[in-house]
């Protein structure tokens, strides 16, 4: 797993929202356990408003060095 997930994640349990903004790309894709993707930075840090810290993705895609795709 690239060293940026686990600076996601360390984030998120720190509850930096900036900092883990900077980790996404702005066209993130978010895969969801439903089966559905939620696409768009905002909408995702929204959703993690709410839902807290996620799990660790089976796998990631990057661009530009920050998270374009989490898949579940």
């Amino acid at each position: 797993m690239p060293p940026v997930v686990d600076e996601f994640l360390e984030a998120m349990r720190a509850d930096d929202r900036e900092r883990a903004k900077l980790l996404l790309h702005p066209y993130l894709h978010w895969g969801r356990h439903d089966g559905t993707t939620l696409r768009g930075r905002r909408k995702v840090l929204a959703m993690l408003q709410e839902m807290g810290v996620p799990e660790r993705p089976a796998s990631v895609e990057l661009r530009d060095g920050q998270i374009y795709r989490w898949i579940p």
